[in-house]
């Protein structure tokens, strides 16, 4: 296997890399992704397996060599961390390779949910069946189960799944419900017990007592040819309470305005939905693994309405 990903965090060390060494496996690490790096190991290393984030993904899929590298080696391509398009997905089956989706966190150690390598992969989007020693369970604000369809909290129980936040007794208990790890994801179960994220509880924005999940306008805002990437979070309203807003990266050379994207938005999603400001910048903040940090975007819009200065 290939692995890119830091060892600092559970998706890196975890996921593949600890697995394949215990089965023997030939584990080529680099010690950090670079897209040009990664599709020449494709090549020279021939892995069978890699683990990507959905960003690395999306710089990987960029890269001019992409459409022309041998990626005859590669079983399939692993990732998670957050919600992963379906147009990014296509970019990866389009090459003839299989993407599986991987859900689970540090508390789960990591794996709870996941999809499998000849396995049903048509439902596209979906993170897939419980793992092995692995249940879950979509819950309501009270702890209730809900039944399918019905969008709720995601919980896990289970032997992987950690005991105690140290030092912090007031985390854990929030965290752990009779031995059920609540996620903080919201997401859903279908009739066939497959598994699905709609975004993180704390993204949800209630704007004038309607739901709005920014992974959903995140989602068709991405779609957009002139979009590179883009981040949706709330905004206080005194009328609604909350409003979304949503921060843009413009591919190289676009100049899409404002009023085309919300044209655009408002074409697949209803007009509650629209975000009522679009901030166009030239990157989001993101952590070392490539996740976006929403809270700093919060305060970002809250300082300056123009952070592209």
């Amino acid at each position: 296997m290939l692995s890119v990903l830091p060892f600092f965090h559970v998706g890196g060390l975890n996921i593949q890399t600890t697995p394949a060494l215990q089965h023997g496996a030939t584990v080529t690490i680099h010690s950090r992704f670079a897209a040009g790096a990664t599709l020449t190991a494709f090549e020279r290393d021939r892995p069978t397996l890699t683990a990507l984030v959905p960003t690395a993904i999306q710089t990987l899929t960029d890269h001019d060599a992409w459409w022309t590298a041998d990626l005859y080696s590669l079983k399939a391509v692993s990732t998670g961390s957050t919600i992963v398009s379906q147009a990014l997905i296509e970019r990866v089956t389009a090459r003839g390779v299989p993407v599986l989706q991987v859900y689970g966190s540090t508390e789960t150690c990591p794996i709870a949910i996941y999809t499998r390598l000849g396995g049903d992969l048509s439902r596209c989007g979906s993170i897939g069946l419980p793992g092995l020693c692995c249940e879950a369970m979509i819950i309501d604000d009270a702890g209730k189960e809900l039944p399918a369809g019905a969008p709720g909290e995601i919980a896990v129980p289970g032997p992987n799944v950690f005991c105690e936040y140290w030092g912090d007794h007031q985390a854990t208990r929030e965290a752990l419900c009779d031995g059920w790890y609540r996620t903080g994801d919201i997401g859903y179960r279908d009739a066939s017990g497959h598994y699905w994220v709609r975004d993180r509880k704390k993204n949800l924005i209630i704007s004038g007592g309607e739901n709005i999940y920014p992974a959903e306008v995140e989602r068709v805002l991405g779609e957009h040819p002139d979009v590179k990437e883009c981040a949706v979070v709330s905004r206080h309203d005194s009328h609604w309470g909350e409003v979304p807003v949503a921060y843009v990266v413009r591919r190289v050379g676009a100049r899409i305005e404002a009023e085309a994207l919300a044209a655009h938005v408002q074409s697949q999603v209803a007009r509650f939905k629209v975000p009522r400001e679009f901030i166009f910048t030239r990157e989001l903040p993101r952590t070392a693994l490539g996740k976006i940090q929403y809270s700093i975007l919060k305060e970002l819009q809250a300082r300056s309405p123009n952070p592209e200065n």
